[in-house]
C-alpha cells in the first residue's frame, strides 16, 4: 500500500540522516527522514532512564561536530548550547594526578612539576598537532577521490591533494606520515618522557577502534580526536546543555523549520528498486514510500546487505562489505549518584568536577585493557572517561544528586561466551570496582546503574556490532576506502540510493560532515547515482 511520494527518502533519523534531510529541504526537495525508534537522535539521545536523572546514553561529549553545519543551520538559534569542560585530571596508581586545565599557563606549571622537558615540549607538540590539524581539517569536507579512476573530477582532485600536502613542507609532511602510520604510544615517545601524559593522549587514539595504545595506526585516530573545534577553537570539547539529545533535537528542529518530515517509530524493512533503480522504501508495516533518491544513515553492513538484496549488488562490493570491521569494543556505564565521589589524588569537591578525569594512569595499564579484550574478555581494569554532567548542567539531575557517565574501554562485542545479564553486571562491576580504587567511597553514593555494552548498543540503536562510529577508524576504513574502495563518494551500485552515515567518510562521533557531503552529492547528482556520479 502506497502512503506518500517524496522528492528524497532518508533511512535513519542519527544527527547525520538529519544534517542530510536539512540541507535536501533547504535546497527546497520534499524529504522525510524515517526513525525506528520513539525519538530522534541515534546513539546522540538523551534520556530519562531514572525519574529526574537524564543521560547522555551513549555519546556524551561534543566537539567535532562541523563548524559549517552550525552556521549553515542556524543551530544555536535552534538550542544547541555547548557547555565547555574545563580540565582533564589523571589520576596515578601514586596518588598522585596529573590535570590539564583550560588555562594554558597553569597546564604549563602543572606538567613542569611531572618534567620541565615535557613541559617544553608541550607548546611544541601543540603547535605541531593544531598543524597537523588545519592540514587535514580540509578533507574532512571533501568527497574522498578514487585513486584509481582516470576521471576528470578525480584527477583535479588528486592533484590539489598532491599541491596541499607539497605545501606542508619536508619536515611537517614526515610528521604527518608518521601519524598516519605509527602507534599513538610510539609518536607520542617521540616527544615525552611523563609516561601518564602519554597514556592520557595515547587513550585518545583508542576510542572507536579495537586496537592499543601500541597498535599501528592509532596516531590518526588521535589526530582525528584532535580536530575537535568548537567556536573555531581547536582542541576544545564540551557537553551539550541537555545532552547530546539536544544537539539531535536542535538539527531536527532546524530540518522541520526547513520543511523536512520526520517519522519516528518508522522502521524501514528495504529498499524499493525497480527497473535497476530506487523507487523508495517499504516499511516493517508494508506501507510503501515512493522517492526517486534514498539515502541511508545506518552503517554499511545494513545499508548495502540488510535493506537490499545481494543479487542488487556486485559481488566484489558484497564482499568488501562482508569484510568491512565493526569490532564494537567501548562500553558505557551511566551512574545516577546522592553525590559527588571525592578522588584520592584531589580530596573534595571543586572545579576538577566540571572536566573530565581519565583513567589511563600509563601505558601499560592502557595496553593491558586492550590485552584482556584481544583474548576474548572484558577489561578487568579498563580505561575509563568519566565526566559528571550535572556538575555543568545541573539539569541533569534533582537538586543536590549527581549523574555520572563513564565512557569504558574494552568491551568487546565478540566477548567469548557472548554477552548476558551476568556478564553485562559482571562488567559493569570492574567498572565500578575500578574507579573506587581512585574514588573511595563511590559504591555508597551509587542510586541507580545503567551497564551498556556493545550488545545492548546494537540492540537499542542498530549499530552493527555496538561500534559507536559505524566503523573503526583503521587505516584501511577510511578516506578513498571508507567504506569500500570504489565507493567512497557517498553512492551506490543502485542509480538513486545513496549512503550519509558515519560508516562514510570522514567517519565518527558527532561530527555530521558524512550527513552533509551525503545531501550535497545527492543534490550535485541531480538525484542520480551509481559509479560515475559524485
Amino acid at each position: 500500500m502506497a502512503s506518500g511520494h517524496y522528492d528524497a527518502i532518508v533511512i535513519g533519523g542519527g544527527h547525520n540522516g538529519l544534517i542530510a534531510a536539512a540541507y535536501l529541504a533547504r535546497a527546497g526537495k520534499r524529504v522525510v527522514v524515517l526513525e525506528r525508534r520513539p525519538r530522534v537522535g541515534g546513539a546522540a539521545v538523551t534520556e530519562e532512564i531514572f525519574p529526574g536523572f537524564k543521560f547522555s546514553m551513549f555519546s556524551y561529549v561534543v566537539s567535532l561536530l562541523r563548524p559549517e553545519i552550525i552556521r549553515d543551520l542556524s543551530l544555536p538559534r535552534h538550542g544547541l548550547h555547548i557547555l565547555p569542560l574545563e580540565s582533564t585530571v589523571t589520576p596515578m596508581e601514586n596518588g598522585d594526578y596529573l590535570a590539564g586545565w583550560g588555562d594554558h599557563d597553569e597546564t604549563r606549571r602543572e606538567l613542569y612539576r611531572h618534567s620541565p622537558r615535557d613541559a617544553d615540549a608541550y607548546d611544541e607538540y601543540g603547535r605541531l598537532m593544531h598543524f597537523m590539524a588545519q592540514a587535514v581539517k580540509p578533507i574532512l569536507s571533501m568527497v574522498p577521490p578514487d585513486p584509481t579512476s582516470f576521471a576528470l573530477g578525480d584527477l583535479r582532485a588528486l592533484l590539489g591533494l598532491g599541491r596541499h600536502f607539497r605545501g606542508l613542507g619536508s619536515e611537517r609532511l614526515h610528521a604527518l606520515v608518521k601519524l598516519m602510520t605509527m602507534s599513538s604510544a610510539d609518536f607520542l615517545d617521540e616527544w615525552f618522557e611523563t609516561d601518564v601524559l602519554k597514556a592520557t593522549k595515547a587513550a585518545s587514539g583508542i576510542i572507536g577502534t579495537f586496537l592499543g595504545p601500541r597498535s599501528p595506526g592509532t596516531a590518526y585516530v588521535l589526530l582525528h580526536h584532535y580536530m575537535g573545534e568548537l567556536d573555531g577553537v581547536f582542541r576544545a570539547w564540551g557537553f551539550a546543555k541537555g545532552g547530546t539529545g539536544a544537539v539531535s533535537e536542535a538539527i531536527a528542529s532546524a530540518a522541520r523549520e526547513l520543511g523536512a518530515e520526520i517519522r519516528c517509530e518508522a522502521s524501514v524493512a528495504r529498499v524499493l528498486v525497480r527497473g535497476g533503480r530506487v523507487r523508495g522504501v517499504v516499511l516493517d508495516t508494508g506501507d510503501e514510500l515512493a522517492a526517486p533518491v534514498v539515502l541511508s544513515s545506518l552503517d554499511p553492513r545494513r545499508t548495502f546487505l540488510e535493506l537490499l538484496e545481494p543479487a542488487q549488488l556486485p559481488a566484489d562490493l558484497v564482499a568488501d562489505i562482508r569484510r568491512f570491521k565493526f569490532r564494537g569494543s567501548s562500553g558505557k556505564v551511566n551512574l545516577a549518584l546522592d553525590a559527588l565521589p571525592s578522588f584520592t589524588c584531589m580530596p573534595g569537591i571543586g572545579r576538577q568536577h566540571r572536566g573530565a578525569f581519565s583513567i589511563s594512569p600509563s601505558l601499560d595499564y592502557v595496553e593491558r585493557a586492550y590485552d584482556d579484550a584481544k583474548y576474548g574478555e572484558f577489561s578487568r581494569r579498563p580505561y575509563m572517561d568519566i565526566v559528571f554532567p550535572s556538575v555543568i548542567d545541573p539539569g541533569m539531575a534533582p537538586p543536590g544528586k549527581h549523574v555520572m557517565s563513564i565512557f569504558v574501554q574494552y568491551a568487546p562485542y565478540h566477548l567469548n561466551g557472548g554477552w548476558n545479564d551476568a556478564r553485562r553486571e559482571a562488567f559493569g562491576d570492574a567498572v565500578i570496582d575500578t574507579v573506587e580504587t581512585f574514588a573511595p567511597g563511590l559504591k555508597q553514593r551509587i542510586l541507580h546503574r545503567q551497564v551498556l555494552t556493545p550488545a545492548d548498543i546494537e540492540r537499542i540503536t542498530g549499530l552493527s556490532e555496538g561500534n559507536i562510529f559505524a566503523g573503526e577508524l583503521a587505516l584501511h576504513q577510511l578516506f578513498f576506502l571508507r567504506p569500500a574502495p570504489g565507493w567512497a563518494k557517498f553512492t551506490t551500485p543502485v542509480p538513486g540510493y545513496y549512503q550519509c552515515g558515519s560508516g562514510t567518510h570522514p567517519g565518527g562521533g558527532i561530527m555530521g560532515a558524512s550527513g552533509r557531503l551525503g545531501a550535497l552529492a545527492v543534490l550535485k547528482n541531480g538525484g542520480g547515482g551509481g559509479r560515475e556520479a559524485g
